[in-house]
């Protein structure tokens, strides 16, 4: 097996940022090939295979080039990776609670929804989209369309949201779902952001 298919996925990670991070450093000091293979002794065909990512580095190399750069190896090979932790957020609209578990740039977003009972009827609207669902506590009442339908504690659901739809708490208790939908959708679901918050907000 190649030496290179052997290595850690993080290693090989690292490693295919050698190049681009050499290059960056040498444009930032408005080097040349030709200049940096003057300062090093190194080709400056070799140099641009380096960069490429088409000549594997090693330390016969990276020293007199980070040396010419005035970077630290650290800074070549450090690989920072971020914290994949998403810290939510809780905010209410009227008898809706809504746990924010992606975070704001994502493009897909995901919430945790509680519908607390309401004996309002249910609002339902329809915009562009799908929207999925999944029911994790309790009892949904969905109405789509001119159809109304039960879902159930271990249940989803898939529809298309140019249907106009709503969902509310079956019965005495609340609802949790698990909702995915985008952009858009959050600005129409979610009363906060583009209007005043209702009794029943549709999922």
């Amino acid at each position: 097996m190649p030496e290179q298919q052997r290595m850690p996925d993080l290693t090989r990670a690292v490693l295919r940022e050698v190049g681009p991070r050499l290059r960056s450093a040498r444009m930032k000091r408005d080097l040349t090939l030709e200049a940096l293979s003057e300062a090093t002794g190194i080709s400056a065909s070799t140099l641009s295979r380096l960069e490429a990512g088409k000549r594997a580095p090693n330390l016969e190399l990276l020293l007199p080039v980070t040396r010419a750069l005035r970077i630290s190896l650290d800074d070549l090979l450090m690989w920072s990776t971020p914290d994949p932790r998403v810290h939510s957020r809780t905010r209410r609209f009227g008898n809706l609670t809504v746990e924010y578990l992606s975070p704001e740039s994502a493009p897909v977003q995901t919430f945790k929804m509680t519908f607390a009972p309401s004996t309002e009827p249910i609002q339902t609207r329809s915009h562009d989209g799908y929207e999925w669902f999944y029911v994790l506590r309790g009892r949904a009442r969905v109405v789509l369309g001119d159809r109304e339908v039960i879902v159930e504690a271990g249940q989803a659901a898939e529809f298309d949201t140019r249907i106009p739809h709503g969902v509310a708490a079956l019965g005495g208790e609340p609802v949790e779902v698990l909702s995915i939908f985008n952009r858009s959708g959050e600005r129409i679901h979610l009363p906060g952001i583009v209007h005043p918050p209702t009794s029943s907000v549709e999922g």
